[in-house]
């Protein structure tokens, strides 16, 4: 029998990377919130909130695999909540050959 290529135990990021990288949002946060000239954007980088905030966000979750938090992956739709209704159909015209020889 063949072995699955997923590995069946959950790997953990290296810590020390994994604390530069949340030392790095964490500092990236506190900038934002602290400096208002941190909110701005700059002519070489652009977007500095997104550089000093939403990059090492997204670093840290590369680090555990873009894995879901655990309370997102167990929650399941309302029961009365969610439609459950077959997908919407397009209108059909009538050929144009159709409607002439009709009249």
């Amino acid at each position: 029998m063949a072995e699955s290529s997923r590995r069946s135990t959950v790997e953990q990021p290296d810590p020390r990377v994994l604390r530069c990288v949340r030392q790095a949002a964490l500092a990236g946060l506190a900038l934002v919130l602290v400096w208002p000239a941190m909110r701005g954007s700059s002519i070489w980088i652009g977007w500095l909130p997104l550089w000093l905030l939403g990059m090492p966000l997204s670093a840290w979750w590369a680090l555990y695999r873009f894995r879901l938090p655990a309370a997102w992956r167990t929650r399941r739709p309302a029961a009365g909540g969610s439609r459950q209704r077959p997908q919407a159909r397009r209108l059909r015209r009538p050929r144009r050959g159709a409607a002439v020889r009709a009249a």
